[in-house]
């Protein structure tokens, strides 16, 4: 099988790509219903939540528009923290609903500074939202969430937060930390292909989506809410994915959330002290590695394609490149979801072969 290393999609297990095999069922009937209830509770326990979540059929990205239209109108002051191409993305959906929108663009490779966060919702007291990415794919960073929520909720403001590739995998306790809404993807941590997109909703959120005029149809929460109460969502579920996520969700409760989140904290240190021993560093501030997806920087002599296409073609191992102008520069080991150590030692080996005929000689 191929070992796929990316940040999504993410290999699934056997038991659940079976379940997607199902016969479909009615998704406006009573098999349906208490699936989608099932799924409910199971992520509410995960995303430690009490507030409202729904199950969009959609990518990250839909999520991602879900919450601004959900919550914003246009001419709406928004602070947008971002690290990378996930958080300029945020900020670009938000600036095409007609927010206005204020950018804190950080190097690419750190995280974000929090006493600047304060200082600029300091300055500008009209400030609706902040829009942050918690885990950036692109540059392998997670942002101290934690700390952000504390300054963005010390000034009352909605704090909408990407949680696509941490949520399930990295700490983010949604009530503790006052988040509004949060969105993560299917095929992430969660062990299960693209097609839904899961969100929660908070208090906060519900009074602001009162309102918010961005025009919305698909991506309607109230819609979303009024449905659930039927045990249906307003339209045409991805029914397949539904079941794989309803055994992904078992599987991981079994196992414990505080578990998965341990072993992916040293799955990930595995894969950080594997590639420094090869020689190599990492692109990530350390401080700041996300354990969820370890970016490398290409030291001089390496070419990037010509690597990622000798672990694609001769050892069966797909790695991320770098996006926009980290083309080139860096390359991506993702290690979420359903990953082993030997997956990341078998990444390893191959890279000790690989990496000389790309142009660098690997430690040993």
């Amino acid at each position: 099988m191929t070992n796929l290393r990316i940040p999504g999609p993410t290999p699934c297990p056997d038991e659940i790509l079976k379940e997607m095999g199902r016969q479909m069922i009615n998704h406006r009937g009573p098999e349906f219903k208490k699936i989608l209830y099932d799924i409910t509770d199971k992520l509410k326990q995960l995303f430690k939540t009490k507030n409202d979540v729904f199950i969009l059929s959609g990518s990250g990205t839909g999520g991602l528009e879900a919450a601004i239209v959900n919550s914003l109108s246009p001419g709406d002051k928004v602070l947008s923290v971002s690290i990378g191409v996930f958080g300029d993305r945020f900020s670009a959906i938000a600036k095409e609903f007609g927010a206005n929108v204020i950018e804190l663009k950080y190097e690419w490779g750190k995280a974000a500074d929090v006493a600047e966060i304060e200082e600029v919702l300091g300055d500008n007291p009209s400030i609706k939202a902040v829009l942050v990415t918690h885990n950036e794919t692109s540059t392998g960073v997670t942002n101290d969430l934690a700390s952000i929520s504390s300054v963005v909720k010390k000034s009352d403001k909605l704090l909408l937060v990407d949680a696509i590739s941490s949520l399930g995998s990295i700490e983010l306790p949604i009530d503790e930390w006052q988040c509004d809404v949060v969105v993560t993807g299917s095929q992430k941590g969660w062990m299960v292909p693209p097609g839904l997109a899961m969100v929660s909703v908070s208090e906060k959120a519900w009074q602001a989506n009162i309102d918010a005029t961005i025009p919305r149809f698909y991506w309607d929460f109230a819609k979303a809410k009024s449905y659930l109460e039927k045990g249906q969502t307003p339209w045409t579920p991805v029914v397949s994915v539904f079941f794989a996520l309803n055994v992904a969700l078992d599987m991981m409760i079994e196992k414990g959330l505080d578990s998965i989140i341990a072993n992916q904290a040293r799955i990930a240190q595995l894969t950080r002290d594997g590639v420094k021993a090869l020689g190599l560093a990492l692109f990530a501030d350390e401080k700041y590695a996300s354990n969820t997806v370890t970016s490398i920087a290409a030291p001089e002599g390496l070419d990037v394609l010509k690597l990622l296409k000798i672990l694609r073609e001769e050892h069966d191992t797909v790695l991320g490149g770098g996006q926009q102008h980290l083309a080139g520069k860096i390359f991506r080991i993702g290690h979420l979801g359903w990953v082993t150590e030997e997956d990341i030692n078998m990444v390893l080996k191959s890279l000790i072969i690989a990496l000389p005929q790309a142009g660098f000689e690997a430690s040993r």
